[in-house]
């Protein structure tokens, strides 16, 4: 059977990527962090009291830039090097109080970690909060130079990407990245390139459609609003929007303000709407959540939707994003991002149509400031219109990520990770 390819843009004007490409692009970087003297720790956090799980609490180890943080479902793993026994590693969350663990103190099998809810005096967030919510966001574009890192970083990434037909698994694929991570203030691009990677698709399920997320990684690195302001919000567009306080946190000790924002309802064209949390003392950005507004599907479409037979009509049903920012000596670095799409794909004359989710992720597991001489060859940069490539071995093998930090999967994942083994044992 005959497969057509869709080319979705996860990122518009040549930003973020959901493509379904023809493009097969793989590279290779020389960066390795391999060891096998290695502790992993695995968990659950919870809210003290409801006992619900919390997801995307970062976890960082003291004294060092390696991290980790909860999936969806509340669950993490944590590897370091048996090297730091007595290290220290520090949960944090909006709106809950910090919690320093020893290494030693974890079960290495599974632990239940339980975080308390922060309070605050309502009085003195009233007294300190600026008076209007705009002004809070343009204060974070104006300090960018002083909040965020200044030189170039080196960084090793975690990350993720999933396609699910009506939530059955069609495409998986994980990496182990390198990241030159430009200075915030530089307009210099940032540079990635695959260490390692492994990628199962099955196009049986895919039926007549064969989808493929062009970009990558790509897609969760340019969603660091920070860095790229021009694919979301930029202080030019500001005035396209209505800006609110909401409530206050605490986090990691520190007051962070909440300001939700949406478009105007002048507007027609497609806009955000979400949430931003900036930190109350250096007006940095910490966190956003937030989605694009897909009412005017037409609209939506022709931002993500690069190619498609005559036939069909596509158009998205969700485009949602998360960014979270870890501070570390007063500078505010990219720590996690994840993109979730959602499409409709409607063939003319067919009583059903399909629905599509496609899951981007990226965490960033460990930096250094020195690391390459030369940094990435460009020549060897994954590119905007690659995909990765289907590479189905690394899933025989358990100890494929071997020292590498990786995000914990969820159990949907874990499914399709052990069929995908099955499979193979059968071939």
């Amino acid at each position: 059977m005959k497969k057509n390819y869709f080319y979705i843009n996860g990122h518009f004007d040549s930003l973020l990527f959901l493509c379904i490409a023809f493009l097969v692009f793989f590279t290779s970087s020389v960066k390795s962090q391999e060891s096998d003297n290695f502790i992993e720790y695995k968990g659950l956090v919870i809210s003290k009291g409801s006992n619900n799980p919390l997801p995307f609490v970062n976890l960082v180890v003291e004294g060092t830039n390696i991290a980790t943080v909860t999936n969806s479902e509340g669950n993490f793993s944590l590897k370091i090097d048996e090297a730091l026994p007595n290290a220290k590693v520090t949960f944090t969350y909006p709106g809950y109080q910090k919690l320093i663990i020893i290494m030693t103190d974890l079960n290495d099998k599974h632990s239940v970690i339980s975080l308390s809810p922060q309070t605050y005096e309502l009085d003195e967030i009233n007294i300190s909060r600026p008076k209007n919510a705009l002004y809070l966001v343009q204060q974070v574009f104006d300090n960018i130079d002083k909040n965020y890192a200044d030189q170039d970083n080196f960084m090793t990434a975690f990350y993720r990407e999933t396609i699910n037909k009506r939530n059955r698994s069609a495409s998986l694929a994980e990496a182990v990245v390198t990241i030159q991570k430009k200075p915030y203030a530089s307009y210099e691009t940032d540079l990635l390139s695959i260490y390692k990677a492994r990628k199962s698709t099955n196009y049986d399920r895919l039926d007549t459609v064969a989808i493929k997320l062009q970009g990558g990684p790509l897609n969760a690195l340019y969603a660091d609003l920070v860095k790229y302001p021009k694919y979301f919000i930029t202080p030019l567009s500001l005035s396209n929007y209505d800006f609110s306080f909401g409530e206050p946190l605490i986090n990691d000790g520190s007051m962070v303000y909440v300001v939700n924002f949406k478009q105007k309802s002048s507007i027609n064209e497609p806009l955000y709407y979400g949430k931003l949390f900036i930190d109350a003392q250096s007006n940095a950005l910490t966190n956003a959540i937030y989605n694009l507004n897909v009412e005017n599907r037409n609209a939506a479409a022709a931002l993500f939707v690069k190619k498609k037979p005559n036939r069909v009509k596509v158009y998205p049903t969700e485009i949602s994003y998360r960014i979270d920012y870890r501070n570390k000596d007063g500078k505010w670095y990219y720590s996690y991002s994840n993109v979730q799409l959602e499409f409709v794909v409607n063939w003319k004359r067919k009583l059903f149509n399909s629905k599509y989710r496609i899951s981007s992720e990226m965490l960033i597991t460990d930096w250094e400031t020195e690391l390459m001489t030369d940094g990435i060859d460009r020549r060897s940069k994954f590119k905007q219109n690659a995909v990765l490539a289907d590479e189905v071995s690394g899933f025989a093998d358990p100890e494929f990520w071997g020292a590498y930090n990786v995000i914990e999967p969820e159990k949907s994942i874990q499914q399709a990770i052990d069929k995908i083994q099955k499979q193979i044992k059968r071939d």
